[in-house]
């Protein structure tokens, strides 16, 4: 780096180095098809809590539908912000 401050990934030793630049080439097939269902969860379970929120009034949301309706897609949540808006976003 320009600013002397040294990058913190060659502070890393090589073994540790490696293992944090892992790249998808260099996952198992086991691995590939582990984060490609993960992500395909994920991808269904924002889908479903989307469309939901579509078809809902405001009215049955708790919190603004807007706020839901942008941080749903935008958040990287394993899962946990479209369980916590069918939990606690909506209204029964």
């Amino acid at each position: 780096m320009t600013s002397g401050i040294p990058d913190p990934i060659d502070l890393v030793d090589t073994r540790a180095r490696s293992r944090l630049l892992r790249t998808w080439r260099n996952l198992s097939p086991t691995q590939r098809r582990l984060v490609i269902t993960v992500g395909a969860l994920e991808a269904a379970a924002k889908a479903a809590a989307l469309i939901d929120l579509s078809r809902r009034p405001a009215s049955e949301i708790r919190g603004p539908k807007l706020l839901w309706a942008v941080a749903l897609p935008t958040v990287n949540s394993a899962g946990l912000l479209p369980a916590a808006y069918f939990l606690v976003g909506r209204r029964r």
